[in-house]
Parts: C-alpha cells; structure tokens; sequence
C-alpha cells in the first residue's frame, strides 16, 4: 500500500517499537531518504534545513574564535594513514580504498577519507616553520565514509555530513584549551538548540579516538535508555606532529613539536534530535532549531480569509519568526494538520472564519496538543512567548528523564539487572583496568560512556573486579 510523506495515517508508533518508528518518521517527515548505496542516505531539503542550523552555529562560534573555514581532498594515499600506528589500526575496518582509477591499476590505494588527520597534517608540517605560525585553526564542512555494516538513517551510515575542526598550538594547554571550548559549543547546541542535556565528560582509553591522547564527549541519553555519543573533541598530544614531522621553531631558537587537536559534530545529532522528543504523531522540533516555527492553516480557501492569514504571516516574518502559511489547495485542514504534526512544527495557527471574525488566532502546541486562542493584537507577542515556552519545556522535559535515568549503582547484580530491564546512564565505580571494561561489555553490552568533567575522587572498589577505585564512571549501553 502506497503512503505519502507526511500522513501521520500509517505512521508506527514510538510507544510499541522505538526502532521501526525511528526509521518511518524520519522517512515521512521527509528529513532523509535511502540512497541507492547499500548504508548510504539522502539528506532531503527540511532534514538539511536543520543541519543548516548546526553551521550556522559552529561557524559563528569557530569564526569568533579565529576558525577559518577551508576543504582538503576526498582522496588519501594509503601510505599517509600508516604513519600513525594506532590511527590505521583504528580504521582499517572501516575504510574504503580506490585500487583503479581511469581504468588502470592504481601504484598506491587511495583511502576515500574516513578522517581528514592524515591529509591535513601532511600541509600542516609545510606551513607551519616558526611559533609566528601558531596557533594554525582550520576547520572544514565535508562528508566521511567509514564501511558501515549496520546503518540506520542519520545514526549509522556508510557516508555521513560533519564539521571538523583541525589546531596545531605551541603547547599542550593551548590545545587543552581548544578541545574544552569546543565540547563547550558542543553542549551550548544540544542543550540550548536542541533542548537535549548532556553529560561533558572524558572517554576511557579504549573508547577514546584512534590516535588521541585524550578524546572530550558529550554524551546523551536516548528514551529507550541507550547512549548516544553526542559530539567529540580530542587532544592528539604530540602523535601526530612526530608522525608527519610537523616542527616549529619557538622563541629561543630551538625546533620543536606542536601539539594538536581534532574535533565534530556530525548529521548524527539529528537522530538524537528525532529519537529525544519524538511522539507517536511524529517528530518535534524545538523552536530555535525548526526550519518552520510557525505553520499558518487557513480553515477555508476563501479570499478574504487568505489575506487574514498573509498579514498575520507578514507581521511574524518582520519580526524574524520563521513562518510558513499553508495554501495548498486540494488539502483539506486536517490532511494538513497531520503534515505539520509529522514533520513537528512547533506552533500551528488554525484561523477560520470565527478567528477572522473575532479578531483571534487559535494555536496550537506541537509539543503538548494544547489550544487556546489569541488576541490578533498580541500575535506577535504571544507567539514568541509560545516558542520560547516549548523550548524550556521541551528541555525539562529531557532533563527530567535524565535525571530519573541516571542511577549510582554499587552491586554488579543490580548492575546487570538495569541493563536487562530499563538501562539508562550508570555511575559506578570502575578500576580503569580495560580488562573489567571488556567483561562487563562482554556480558552487559554496556560501555563505558565517560568520567564528567566535574567527577570527584571517592573512595570505592570497581563495580566488576573489587579492585581499588577512584571514580565513578558513566556506563550505558549505546547506539
């Protein structure tokens, strides 16, 4: 049975089966499609609208902050991505190699980039010569493909969108420094824009980035319990700049090693912005984020009513709210309402022929389904007080389920029992030996998720082993 995008009519639903619910609304709100590639997707223009969003938000911190913008090749020689051990090893199962080109054998594989480290730092040891050079700040908007064999839209896919920002700096502070800001401007967008909080915290040593000597996370929790890692910053330490011979030579003459950092977001956070605070009737969208803030429904096709609704549209636009008014004709109200549900506009103006004649707006809430009307006097006024309603709500609303989802645990029993039943965000005691990290994978699935960036130092005896311990750690099983 054909279905057409944006009828809510045969949507699944959230409430009985997150997972295929997670795949139809983000194909019927039409912010992604399958690509003809096994793992690949379609980012359709109201999912890219959203992203849009995203950098427009890293571009105005990263500019501020001395980021200049630039693109690197999509092909790497295989023989760049061997020069940091830990780097080829991490990605050997996830690359994609070029072995002809122009229908002969190529001398050397190219690497179709997975991370830009490799390609990027080859300039960087040619542009950098003197502490003048530092701190060298780059960042560019690209796609990467990793050889996904499980994908899901948005979540996990074989080529994904992201920014990533690449610093070289004199020292290790400098480049401390970087990796917090950016898991600052992290944070600033999940929970500010995204109404999603998050837990900034430090990775464990194998779950950090192949090749980092420390990787940054803002982690998220999902409704069905499960993380999602939300953003990364990592610091290189000196690996790297040994790897490609990236010198400078500092104030008193001597050469020396800068120290680097590597950091994104990813088209990833999307599927976090679809699972958090989805519904049954569709995705929602918080204001500050949605390509649409306020949908305009006239009831009729009338003339006069049309213009009502045009002026309406027109004082909301001059006032910088992102407005759409819905004449579609052949689409009766409630075929409309049903689209914009799908698609979670936040606010949606239903105006008949008693609105007009009352001088009166009827809104109604995507978050809550509540209605009520409006004086057309104050629509401006109440309408930003709407969107600025939803998007506090929205937040406490996920912060809440945080909160109620994150549990200190200290008996492995109980450990295991959470895992099999309601999971969520545990803080245990862990000894920090990847040994214990393993097992409890092996028999929980869950992984370490991050330390906070605010954990303290306790006393305490790890969660698996009974070992020693110091702090409590994150767990959760993850997408």
């Amino acid at each position: 049975m054909s279905q057409s995008f944006g009828d809510k009519k045969d949507l699944k639903k959230k409430s009985e089966n997150i997972s295929d619910w997670y795949t139809d609304v983000v194909l019927k709100a039409e912010l992604a499609d399958y690509g003809p590639v096994r793992g690949t997707m379609i980012v359709r223009p109201y999912g890219y609208a959203i992203w849009e969003f995203v950098q427009d938000l890293m571009n105005s911190r990263m500019k501020a902050y001395g980021v200049q913008n630039a693109y690197f090749p999509l092909f790497i020689p295989y023989s760049f991505l061997q020069k940091e051990k830990a780097h080829v090893e991490g990605f050997s199962p996830e690359l994609a190699l070029v072995t002809v080109g122009g229908g002969e054998q190529l001398a050397e594989p190219l690497v179709v980039r997975p991370t830009s480290e490799t390609i990027m730092y080859d300039s960087y040891s040619k542009w950098i010569q003197s502490w003048r050079d530092l701190p060298l700040l780059i960042n560019q908007w690209n796609s990467v493909v990793r050889w996904e064999k499980r994908t899901f839209l948005f979540l996990r896919s074989m080529e994904f969108l992201w920014q990533e920002g690449h610093t070289a700096h004199e020292d290790e502070q400098g480049a401390i420094k970087m990796c917090l800001d950016a898991q600052e401007w992290y944070r600033e967008i999940y929970e500010e824009y995204f109404a999603i909080p998050v837990v900034p915290g430090i990775k464990s040593e194998s779950e950090k980035f192949a090749g980092a000597k420390t990787t940054y996370t803002v982690e998220s929790l999902m409704p069905d319990g499960k993380a999602l890692q939300g953003a990364t910053s990592h610091n290189l330490g000196q690996n790297f700049a040994k790897a490609f011979n990236i010198q400078f030579q500092d104030k008193d003459g001597k050469n020396q090693l800068v120290w680097q950092t590597s950091w994104a977001i990813t088209t990833r956070s999307m599927g976090a912005l679809v699972l958090m605070h989805g519904d049954d009737n569709g995705i929602v969208l918080p204001p500050k984020i949605a390509p649409t803030q306020v949908v305009i429904v006239p009831i009729t096709e009338d003339e006069v009513l049309r213009k009502y609704c045009e002026e309406i549209a027109e004082e909301l636009e001059k006032s910088e709210v992102r407005v759409q008014l819905d004449s579609r004709q052949g689409w009766t109200p409630g075929r409309k309402f049903n689209d914009w549900e799908v698609k979670g506009v936040p606010v949606r103006f239903e105006i008949g022929q008693k609105e007009m004649d009352k001088t009166v707006v009827t809104i109604a809430r995507r978050d809550t389904s509540e209605k009520y009307q409006i004086d057309r006097a104050h629509v401006v006024s109440e309408t930003k007080k709407a969107l600025d309603t939803i998007q506090t709500s929205m937040f406490e609303k996920a912060k809440k389920y945080l909160d109620e989802n994150t549990h200190e645990v200290d008996s492995y029993d109980e450990f295991k029992q959470i895992m099999e039943s309601k999971r969520g965000f545990l803080k245990v005691f862990w000894c920090e030996d990847p040994q214990c990290e393993a097992k409890i994978k092996e028999e929980t699935k869950a992984t370490t998720r991050c330390l906070p960036l605010d954990a303290k130092e306790e006393e305490g005896t790890c969660i698996y082993c009974g070992k020693k311990a110091t702090h409590r750690w994150y767990f959760a099983q993850a997408y």
